[in-house]
């Protein structure tokens, strides 16, 4: 696999990055994508619900994947939890972290803080007004999240393949392309369209390094094309499992239920399924792409078969 823009500007083997994915994005998994030749991130929430105790957790968190890996791995911060605080952002930087994802606001917030450190940030958007926007903000590199990823997902709902290639038009700085990805065909597609690298969230909730709980995980694994859905289009758009609770949710949509509550209903239950391995009564979130996740293996497996596979593929088009 060649070196892309995106290797050259991380630091990193091979252009494949862990999604940041919550509650579930922990030191191992981050310390073992990197390990590999990718880029592993950690969330400051990871292991840990309870907010007011995720400074303790972030630092403890990068701490332990330093003790792992002499990497570069990088932090995900999601911007409407975090808002101005830089509270988590200091952290970081004080234990040598230098590259972050951000999303869920706006770019320009925190983006001339982190390179006045030395980090590089790469912004997640979901439509090209919103890379252009990013690129404006000064940000080194978009990542471009399609409609089938998992999780709070983009009203404009485009899909991966309409939007990369578009971003990909657009602006000058390196694109990631995320959503639906979870095997070298989807990375091949991707790198056709001309992205320089991917994101994957979901085929790393399926390794044996993840805190995700065993049952979350088995989930995923028995997943076919239709399982997923996506609820909250009144208020905030979520992809994942069809079950138990979505069914509630998509009843209570129809009923004219609150936007409010629906939110309520999935913030307050994500740690059931993805910890606890409620997947009936939980917010199991993941992506459409969970079908074609065959099994649960360690992460720098999935990173090692990746390039081998993508290798096999191009040489064969």
């Amino acid at each position: 696999m060649k070196k892309t823009r995106l290797c050259e500007l991380l630091g990193i083997e091979y252009p494949i990055i862990q999604g940041g994915m919550g509650l579930i994005a922990g030191a191992e998994l981050a310390a073992a994508v990197s390990e590999a030749g990718g880029l592993g991130i950690i969330s400051p929430n990871a292991g840990e619900p309870d907010w007011g105790r995720v400074a303790d957790n972030l630092r403890n968190l990068i701490r332990r994947a330093k003790s792992l890996t002499k990497k570069p791995f990088g932090v995900n911060f999601p911007i409407h939890m975090i808002g101005d605080d830089r509270q988590l952002i200091d952290i970081a930087v004080e234990e040598g972290v230098r590259i972050v994802t951000t999303g869920a606001g706006s770019p320009a917030l925190h983006t001339p803080y982190f390179h006045q450190r030395g980090v590089k940030v790469l912004h997640l958007v979901a439509t090209v007004k919103h890379a252009l926007g990013a690129e404006k903000a000064g940000v080194d590199a978009v990542i471009a999240e399609g409609y089938e990823s998992g999780g709070i997902n983009s009203r404009d709902e485009l899909t991966t393949f309409v939007m990369v290639p578009q971003v990909v038009d657009a602006v000058g700085i390196p694109v990631v392309a995320a959503g639906g990805i979870c095997d070298a065909r989807g990375m091949a597609a991707a790198m056709a369209l001309g992205a320089d690298g991917v994101q994957m969230g979901t085929r790393f909730v399926a390794t044996t390094e993840c805190l995700a709980h065993q049952g979350y995980k088995d989930a995923i694994v028995a997943a076919g094309d239709t399982d997923t859905v996506i609820t909250g289009r009144g208020s905030m758009l979520v992809r994942g499992l069809r079950n138990a609770l979505t069914d509630r949710v998509m009843e209570k949509e129809k009923a004219g239920g609150s936007d409010e509550e629906a939110i309520r209903m999935f913030s307050e239950l994500s740690e059931a399924a993805l910890l606890r391995g409620d997947v009936e009564g939980g917010r199991a979130a993941y992506g459409a792409g969970a079908g074609l996740v065959r099994g649960i293996v360690s992460a720098g497996d999935v990173v090692r078969g990746m390039v081998a596979e993508y290798d096999r593929i191009v040489a064969g088009l």
